[in-house]
This record gives structure tokens, sequence and C-alpha cells, in this order.
């Protein structure tokens, strides 16, 4: 049951422990590069509401733990709250030495500067996660060579031909067959173009993979995309390959830009109407998943801390008032124009930005119920 100790102990601990990784590195992205900038910070909270726990720094920075571990925050001296929503009579409040290390009184490209680093910090985590496990572990990977084309599916009715080599699929190097599935699946009824080599001649076909809902280990109902091939498998075909540390950057390169390629595809689906609102999670979904990697061990956690570290970082990015990339719109507007957007409008988007925000985590929390 959802009150046991087991769920708990199984499921809410590993989720909060890969909710405050990821809260604490964006957030501390924030600090450090507002801190570069002179900027007087009041406090970098762990969760939202009442503090549980906490010390103040020397330079008057309260570090606290929040009751409620669903996000975090930096506050900087002179915000109204703890969306960093200025307060338009900052400059009374404060005397000249003070006002000066407000981030409300820094230019423009500093602000923008201070809002970026969070996703950014982010995207750079998620980058050395998977460097070092690419570097540590190497990946198994299986020659991207097709043994068989199900007759009338969409790899044949696209001309694909056993013996056929791949190479690309849509501009993302294939260097396994594992790499041809995954590209494959994660484009259900989405045109994909493969590139492959056929009797040493290199040509590209178009084919768009069939969804099919397929059941996970867990027993979680998921979408993906099967066009009709298949690999037979000997007893030395799957190796253990170790990229050297050059190769493995550009290696992990490619394997975030996959991950947000396929993470605004997923987006643009929802936003035409095609996408599936049951793939969407919110804490209890989260929860759930967080404690089921948790059971393939360490590793298994620490590569999904990676992967939700990068899309949090993108869903910031969002030009939504609230989140990261809202606060971006309107210091692109400042710049644009030479002065801000009065505080009526701002105050009248981050109201809009909040409702969206909540609704959403209405709508998500609703769906992980059901």
């Amino acid at each position: 049951m959802i009150g046991s100790l087991p769920f708990f102990l199984n499921y809410i601990i590993p989720f909060l422990g890969v909710l405050t990784v990821i809260v604490f590195v964006h957030e501390m992205g924030h600090y450090l590069v507002a801190r570069w900038n002179g900027i007087a910070v009041d406090a970098f909270s762990i969760g939202f509401g009442p503090e549980l726990l906490g010390w103040t720094d020397r330079r008057g920075t309260r570090w606290k733990l929040s009751a409620i571990p669903l996000g975090g925050y930096v506050r900087f001296t002179g915000d109204m709250n703890v969306a960093s929503v200025p307060d338009p009579d900052v400059n009374d409040k404060y005397d000249e030495q003070t006002a000066r290390t407000l981030f409300a009184n820094k230019n423009v490209w500093q602000r923008m500067a201070v809002v970026v680093a969070g996703p950014a910090a982010n995207v750079i985590f998620t980058f050395l996660i998977l460097y070092a496990m690419l570097l540590g572990y190497g990946r198994l990977t299986l020659d991207p060579v097709i043994s068989g084309v199900v007759p009338d599916s969409p790899a044949a009715i696209a001309g694909f031909e056993s013996g056929d080599r791949v190479l690309f699929v849509d501009g993302f190097k294939v260097r396994g067959f594992e790499d041809f599935q995954r590209l494959v699946a994660t484009a259900p009824e989405r045109q994909v173009t493969v590139v492959i080599e056929r009797a040493s001649e290199v040509m590209n076909i178009v084919v768009v993979p069939a969804s099919e809902t397929t059941t996970t280990r867990f027993g979680r109902d998921l979408k993906v995309g099967r066009i009709g091939v298949t690999r037979d498998v000997g007893e030395n075909d799957i190796v253990l390959y170790h990229p050297s540390p050059i190769e493995a950057v550009g290696m992990t390169f490619e394997e975030i830009r996959f991950i947000i390629d396929r993470t605004l595809a997923f987006f643009g689906d929802l936003f035409v109407g095609r996408g599936d609102l049951d793939q969407i999670a919110g804490p209890v979904g989260m929860a759930q998943v967080s404690g089921e990697v948790a059971t393939l061990g360490l590793l298994a956690l620490v590569n999904l801390t990676a992967l939700l570290s990068l899309n949090i970082g993108l869903i910031n990015l969002l030009p939504v008032p609230m989140l990261d990339g809202g606060h971006l719109v309107y210091y692109a507007i400042e710049a644009v124009r030479g002065r801000p957007l009065s505080q009526r409008i701002q105050e009248v988007g981050y109201r809009i930005g909040f409702a969206l925000v909540c609704t959403l985590m209405v709508f998500t929390l609703v769906n992980d119920l059901i």
C-alpha cells in the first residue's frame, strides 16, 4: 500500500534523492554565476515552505532544507518572492552600496547569464555523468546489419533488405544495432530518414515507424515505433566497446543531442495533438520510475538522474513566466527595447505562468493516480 514503509523506502527515498541532486545542481548554477557577477543572495533552498534545517554563511546567505521537497530556489536580495519577481521599490529600501549588489540593478546581460546558468548546469551535469559512465564501463554493441525484413511491414514497404548496414538515422550516427532500435523506437508515427549501405552503395530510405504499445519489465505501457526488421544474434556478436577519452566526448554530445531531439519531438507531438498524454509523468510517476530503476542498481539510478537532469533543464527553458525561459523572454525584450517591460505587464505574466505551472502539476498528478 502507498502508506506502507516499503513503499516509502523503495519509491519515495530514491525519488527524493534523485530530485534533490538535480535541484541542487540547477540552483547552484544560478548561485555561482550570481556570485561571479557580484549579486547578493539571501537564500539557497532545497525545497519550498517552512525551513527544516539550515545555516547562514559569512556572506549572509541562508542555506536551508525546506519542508516540501519538490524543487528549490535561489532568492536574491531585493526580490519580492522565490520566483525572483523584483520589488519595484527595491532601491528605496537599501543603501547605495547594497543597491549595487542587487540582481535587479545588474545589466540585462548579467541577469540573462544568471538565468541561463541553472539549465546550463543541468546539461553539464548530465554530460559529466554520461561521459564518466561511457569511459568507465563502455557500451555493449551489436553490428548494425539487418538480418531480415518482416513482409508487409513499414520496412518492407520502404525498401529495406536483408544485409543492409545502417549508417545514420535522422543525422544520428549508428554505431550499433541498438542505436538503430532506439532511434526508431522513439519515433512512433514520425517520418525518419535512414542512411544505409548496400553492396558498397550508400542510399537514403524514408520510413514511418508504426506505433506499438509494449509493456516494460516494470509493467508500464509504453508507445514505441516499430518498422519490422530483425537482427540475428550469434554467440560472439555482442561486444563491449570502450571508446577513447576523445571519442567518448563526441559520443556523449551525440547522446545529449539525441535526448534533446526526442524530447522536443515529444512536445511537438503534444502540440499538434498526436502525442500520448499518458506518457507524461508527475511526482507520483517519477517516484515510481525512480524506485523501479533503483532495483536495477546504483548505476541505473545514476543514469536516470542524468537523463532527468537534462530534461528538467530543458523544461525550465520553456518560455513560461515563473520558469527560467520566461525570465529570458522578459530580458530579451528588455535588451531589444532598451528598457524593461512595465511592472504591471510582468506581474500579469507571472500570474499566468503560475496558473500554467499549477495546472500542469495538477494534471500530471491526476494522470499518475489514474
